[in-house]
């Protein structure tokens, strides 16, 4: 199955898929609202709250808008490469979990609630220590070992 056949599938299978599905699948977040799904031999990730997956859904543009420079990108809005899309997933979810006073994204929709009640909406969270987090952010490099010479 290729990936547009997957997300055909995907999309008309779950209308609330997780906003965050890439920090979950890789391991760097957790959220207490995921569901894994499996179709076709990979693994997806559907919300089931529909509060918390427009809390979510608010979250994730606004810092990706914050994060516009601090990728290194030209305007907001742009389809983000599967690593800046990580970047700023993971080390985003990492900075708000330590305003909600957590050291880790365990339970997104958590950390969410608690930093909106402490700091109102998102578009009123503390993006300077948001965005470092992001820009700071790096993923694993994968190792040269294994096969071949």
């Amino acid at each position: 199955m290729d990936e547009n056949e997957f997300k055909g599938i995907y999309s008309g299978y779950d209308a609330q898929r997780c906003h965050f599905n890439k920090a979950i699948l890789l391991g760097c977040a957790g959220c207490s609202r995921s569901q894994r799904v499996l179709i076709a031999e990979r693994e997806a990730i559907s919300c089931q709250s529909r509060a918390g997956h427009a809390r979510c859904g608010e979250v994730l543009v606004t810092l990706r808008e914050k994060a516009v420079f601090a990728l290194g990108m030209t305007q907001p809005g742009q389809n983000l490469p599967h690593g800046k899309e990580v970047k700023v997933e993971c080390g985003g979810l990492r900075a708000l979990a330590r305003l909600a006073g957590a050291s880790e994204p365990e339970d997104i929709d958590g950390v969410l609630q608690t930093v909106t009640k402490h700091f109102g909406t998102p578009a009123e969270f503390p993006y300077g220590d948001v965005v470092r987090s992001i820009s700071l952010y790096s993923l694993r490099k994968r190792s040269r070992g294994g096969r071949g010479g």
